[in-house]
């Protein structure tokens, strides 16, 4: 029999070994801070105060929820939060699109989008958690369905902010190896993250709100979202963006994340209309209403900028709030039927041709509600 001393002794080590694995890859992950030009253009922008990025309308406002009653519904309805079985998926390599647009949801914002004949991924997010460390944080509720040397060739990654959950090291690393050609379209301040991690400088357009580029004949306009950003314990050292793309025949809107605000009707009027509007859905509480949409007003902001169709994101792949795990896609469809926004709820990489949408949802995640 061991000795108790030896067994608790043996218990430490492996916890430090543990805390010293968990804790390798975060300073890298956390990204790098701009200096020099990239600093001086952020601070230029009209965005920016104080030395820090703001909303246009609305100040940040911490969470309402007390620490003591978010433990306690951490806690309770956890098993609600999570499917009880296997998530559908539509596995296997995406060939490229001759024509039109295609949507691809791949899980939680992650969509790749063939538009007139480039594609582009937003959000890009393929590790299993979505944290500085693989070792703890969100876990994926089900597998990425499509690995990432089976997708198309990538003319375009664009990122909505620099949260974990949308700016993923390990997926941005894996993107500049794969293809030389691939440019990184990011908000103001991303780029320090991303040459950090390697993406040479002269492949990264960082954008300001209403500043565009062009990338395979497709137009990137980063347009204002109210949310807000940091990878640490600093907040809001980088901007957030919603985005349009802007291909020959057909346009689509994604809204990064996002509170509902006055913006979207102005981008509706400034760029709309759209065919298909990629919005966030899901992680929405009652203790930050000014951060996230709920789905009520995800349809909203479908309606605002002019979208003919809706694709929920943002739901279904990681637990990220204290909501049941499908309820964000049930309000939405009751909340679209009210008003007669169309909305299309593929699984997780079942391509969307835009201009053959479903006439309904399959409601697919039901068998495992």
């Amino acid at each position: 029999m061991r000795a108790p001393g030896i067994a608790i002794a043996a218990g430490g080590v492996g916890l430090a070994a543990w805390l010293i694995k968990a804790g390798r890859p975060v300073p890298e992950a956390m990204g790098g801070r701009a200096t020099g030009a990239r600093a001086a253009r952020m601070a230029a922008s009209p965005e920016w105060s104080n030395g820090r990025f703001h909303n246009q309308q609305l100040r940040f406002e911490p969470s309402s929820r007390s620490l003591a009653g978010g433990l306690k519904d951490f806690v309770s309805g956890r098993q609600s939060r999570h499917p009880v079985g296997d998530v559908p998926l539509v596995r296997g390599a995406l060939g490229a699109l001759p024509e039109g647009t295609r949507v691809t949801w791949l899980g939680h914002s992650t969509v790749l989008v063939q538009i007139d004949g480039a594609v582009v991924l937003l959000d890009p997010v393929w590790s299993d958690r979505c944290s500085p460390s693989q070792q703890v944080g969100p876990r994926r509720l089900h597998p990425v369905p499509v690995a990432l040397r089976d997708l198309p060739p990538v003319d375009a990654v664009v990122i909505s902010h620099d949260h974990y959950d949308h700016l993923d090291m390990d997926s941005i690393k894996d993107l500049a190896r794969l293809r030389h050609e691939t440019r990184f379209v990011v908000p103001l301040g991303i780029g320090a993250h991303l040459e950090k991690w390697g993406v040479p400088a002269d492949r990264i357009d960082e954008l300001d709100w209403h500043e565009d580029t062009k990338v395979a004949g497709v137009r990137l306009v980063a347009t204002p979202a109210q949310h807000f950003s940091g990878r640490g314990l600093s907040r809001d050292g980088t901007l957030w963006a919603s985005w349009v793309l802007e291909g020959e025949t057909s346009k689509v809107f994604y809204s990064g994340d996002t509170g509902y605000f006055v913006g979207f009707a102005q981008i509706g009027e400034r760029y709309g209309p759209f065919d298909l509007a990629l919005v966030q859905v899901g992680a929405y509480d009652t203790g930050w209403p000014t951060i996230h949409m709920t789905p009520e007003h995800g349809v909203e902001a479908a309606m605002d900028v002019g979208a003919a169709a809706m694709v929920p994101v943002h739901w279904g792949t990681f637990n990220l709030a204290f909501h049941p795990w499908s309820e964000p896609i049930e309000r939405v469809l009751v909340e679209a039927e009210r008003h007669g926004m169309r909305v299309v709820v593929p699984r997780p990489g079942e391509p969307v041709d835009v201009s053959a949408l479903p006439d309904g949802p399959s409601f697919w995640w039901r068998s495992v509600t």
